[in-house]
């Protein structure tokens, strides 16, 4: 996966040098007010939601109010530090154990100062029990806590082993310190009164194959039987690894979730190359999948050329694993590539939801129509980026799904929401259609999908000017370039006989003048002339119109490309005082639901 980036966030251009200074250091980029964003709590906020380390250079104060709403639990919550704009201090405020003390004294380095590091264990131990390095485990984290507490209070403790990371230990007078067994036997740290703490080094590839549709439990237990049967411990498992074409397969991923590691894969030409090192080769795995060795081979691959062969294929009837000693030259293998079909909203970072925000943030390429890209502002800065122009859309899906199965984190960026008149259905029928009929090819279909719900504008616009949603409703697109025109005129008597509220999408376009003013003609057969329309344009930016009208009032010239048409039904009420703006002034639109009749059902 990859990391968000630490954010700088500037107030103004004052501090500018020092934090050009900071980022180069710790490779973090810079936002600066009135240069991609205004308003300084939204933005911070949709920075949070997308997990980006923040140093906001500014007053604490500023961070904690902004951020306040947010702060939930601290086990999820990301580094957010304050620098002040002197870089006369660094203050890790959250996140502490997450990375953020750990940023906080690198930019302290950079700077000469003394980090404000205030998390107790940290001060007193010079170490975070329960955040071990890279290429270390903790195998009960819940432990830490009180182990840490006691170290603080002076109690006695044993550390066998003596790892450099815990080097800062042997600085307390109440630890005995003695070597480990030996280089595979795990670091244990035993507190008076709590429970030993046990720290395990990766040092395990795990290799495994399995038949299409293998139940997860079945290739679960093979591997915890066959870790326990070595006897190795599951936390010693840096990473999981098999073939691509299993790329897709829900128990792999299940494994590698449990087991809290990454999961990789490589190609049949990359595991027929360890051949020569396969305790077990088969020429029918060969003729199957075009390698003599799924789970051997996978686990030899990522061992790298001076690792070894620790367990030999292990078996049950639909799975396999095998492990390997890492060398000192491991192989990472590709991951299972995903595509993130994101609906940022009308535009505006306080519309786009945290689940967004942190696809976009995670992801390597942004692909989309470029206003779309454009609008998501500093948080598409420096990611790779493939706009495509209007009705490029099949392209534009195409593309998304391709460059996702090569391994990489596409988001797919639409306006709304992704599966209302967006790209998330074109992306469903790529994956339906056969790869010979127009579909993608087999790497594309194995990738992991993620549709990522935004507000639509028929939402903001019913919300901007009251509830006119607040009934029953339906939407309808007036394009007929992909839907036919008899179709389009079909549903619009449907909906107008049913006394829906109709959202009308697409309503004109240059060539397209005619069916919005054929949809009002038949629903005036249908619904008073005083019923509410409302026309929004532009929902969320700038330029935002909202204009109320009837539709006995309305007229097509007032409609344009970016104008979404909400039409009342009977029912719908428009009252306050107001000159035709919708939602302000006064002005309200809504659509009771009957509250008023099962008020006099119950007064009966």
């Amino acid at each position: 996966m990859t990391s968000p980036v630490p954010v700088l966030v500037l107030l103004s251009d004052a501090p500018r040098l020092l934090a050009d200074q900071v980022a180069r250091e710790i490779g973090a980029r810079i936002d600066l007010r009135g240069e991609g964003f205004d308003e300084v709590g939204s933005h911070l906020r949709a920075l949070f939601a997308a997990g980006h380390p923040i140093i906001g250079m500014c007053a604490a104060g500023i961070l904690v109010r902004l951020l306040a709403p947010l702060v939930r639990d601290k086990r999820g919550e990301g580094p957010v530090i304050a620098l002040a704009e002197d870089g006369s201090a660094v203050v890790p405020l959250l996140g502490g154990h997450r990375g953020a003390n750990a940023l906080a004294r690198r930019i302290a380095k950079v700077l000469d100062i003394a980090p404000a590091i205030t998390t107790a264990g940290d001060l007193a131990l010079g170490v975070a029990l329960d955040t071990p390095p890279a290429g270390w485990r903790l195998e009960t984290a819940r432990d830490a806590k009180p182990a840490m507490a006691g170290l603080v209070a002076g109690r006695t403790a044993t550390l066998s082993g003596m790892p450099e990371w815990l080097e800062p230990l042997l600085d307390l007078t109440t630890i005995t310190a003695r070597p480990a067994p030996d280089a595979a036997a795990p670091v244990v740290l035993s507190v008076e009164g709590c429970t030993p703490l046990v720290y395990r080094r990766q040092t395990l590839a795990l290799g495994v194959g399995c038949a299409r549709g293998c139940p997860p439990e079945e290739l679960r237990g093979l591997v915890y039987r066959t870790l326990a049967d070595a006897g190795r411990s599951p936390f010693e498992v840096a990473t999981v690894h098999s073939i691509d074409v299993k790329a897709d397969e829900e128990a792999v991923h299940a494994l590698a979730h449990e087991l809290g590691v990454p999961a990789r894969f490589f190609s049949a030409e990359r595991l027929e190359r360890e051949t020569p090192r396969l305790a077990t080769p088969s020429d029918v795995v060969f003729a199957e999948v075009g390698c003599h060795g799924v789970a051997e081979g996978a686990a030899l691959a990522a061992a790298g050329p001076d690792g070894r062969l620790a367990v030999p294929k292990q078996k049950t009837e639909m799975a396999t694993c095998a492990l390997a000693e890492i060398g000192g030259t491991p192989e990472t293998g590709s991951p299972r590539g995903s595509l993130a079909v994101v609906g940022i909203g009308p535009g505006i970072a306080d519309w786009r939801t945290p689940e967004a925000s942190r696809l976009i943030a995670q992801a390597e390429e942004l692909v989309g129509y470029g206003l779309y890209i454009d609008l998501l502002g500093p948080i598409a800065e420096g990611k790779a980026r493939t706009d495509f122009p209007l009705g490029g859309e099949e392209d534009r899906c195409r593309h998304a799904l391709e460059a996702a199965g090569e391994g990489r984190r596409v988001a797919l960026i639409c306006s709304g929401d992704a599966g209302i008149y967006a790209m998330g259905a074109l992306v469903m029928e790529l994956l339906d259609r056969p790869e010979g009929a127009g579909g993608v090819s087999a790497a594309a279909r194995r990738v992991e999908v993620i549709n990522a719900p935004g507000v639509s504008a028929l939402q903001a616009a019913s919300a901007r000017a009251g509830a006119l949603l607040g009934h029953d409703f339906c939407a309808i697109s007036l394009s007929d370039l992909l839907t036919p025109r008899d179709t389009v005129l079909q549903r619009i008597e449907g909906a107008a006989i049913g006394d829906f509220v109709i959202a009308f999408y697409n309503p004109v376009s240059m060539r397209r003048r005619t069916l919005l003013a054929e949809a009002r003609d038949i629903l005036l057969r249908h619904r008073p002339v005083e019923t509410p329309v409302l026309l929004a344009s532009s929902l969320g930016r700038p330029e935002e119109v909202l204009r109320e009208r009837t539709l006995g009032t309305l007229e097509v010239d007032e409609v344009d490309m970016l104008t979404v048409v909400l039409v009342g039904s009977s029912a719908s009420r428009a009252f306050g005082s107001g000159d035709g703006a919708a939602g302000a002034g006064g002005r309200w639109i809504y659509t009771p639901r009957g509250y008023a009749n099962k008020r006099e059902d119950i007064a009966q």
